[in-house]
């Protein structure tokens, strides 16, 4: 039987997940709730934009301001597809590194995906006080916010909803999301 595996008479939980990818929009909780089910789940846990930040010693307000956008997601997939991953991680993903180049598809063939999925006015709630670090919400306040955010998870949602797991994010703490990742690999 391979780390992969359980007995079925078994109701432990799954040992060796995998690489579990978290995708969403920015301020969706992907960074805060993988690091807390890496620790739960005793895997190690991976935030693909401060390894982008590591790499270039620029915070990814900064890359963005010297190279652009079209710069940045060229770099954020080449991060992706290079890192060498441990056997089993929680990954925190860029809100949009799903909807550029095969990257969807990359982390699907290599792992399991989980879309943390929540309402334009909670991420825009969340997001109002942490703006300066996220270029592509600086200018944007209350209702001018929350449109931005329904223009772009209109754009992206057809990239979000291939993941393997559309988790409701209002609510979901690490535990309930360890409960779904275990359902699901049955």
């Amino acid at each position: 039987m391979s780390t992969r595996e359980t007995l079925s008479n078994n109701s432990k939980p799954l040992q060796g997940l995998g690489l579990i990818f978290l995708i969403g929009f920015m301020g969706s909780g992907k960074t805060t709730l993988g690091r807390k089910l890496a620790s739960k789940m005793g895997y190690e846990f991976i935030d693909l934009d401060h390894k982008l930040e590591q790499q270039v010693e620029l915070s990814i307000a900064e890359y963005f301001s010297f190279f652009g956008e079209d710069s940045f997601r060229k770099l954020e997939s080449e991060i992706l597809k290079k890192t060498t991953y441990p056997e089993n991680a929680i990954i925190s993903t860029g809100g949009g590194l799903p909807c550029f180049f095969d990257n969807m598809d990359w982390m699907k063939q290599n792992g399991k995906t989980v879309y943390i999925k929540l309402a334009p006015k909670t991420l825009a709630d969340r997001l109002e006080n942490g703006k300066e670090e996220r270029p592509l919400l600086q200018e944007k306040h209350g209702e001018a916010l929350v449109a931005f955010i329904e223009q772009k998870l209109a754009e992206r949602e057809s990239f979000y909803s291939q993941a393997n797991i559309v988790a409701d994010g209002l609510s979901l703490t690490a535990d309930r999301l360890e409960q779904i990742l275990n359902v699901k690999a049955t």
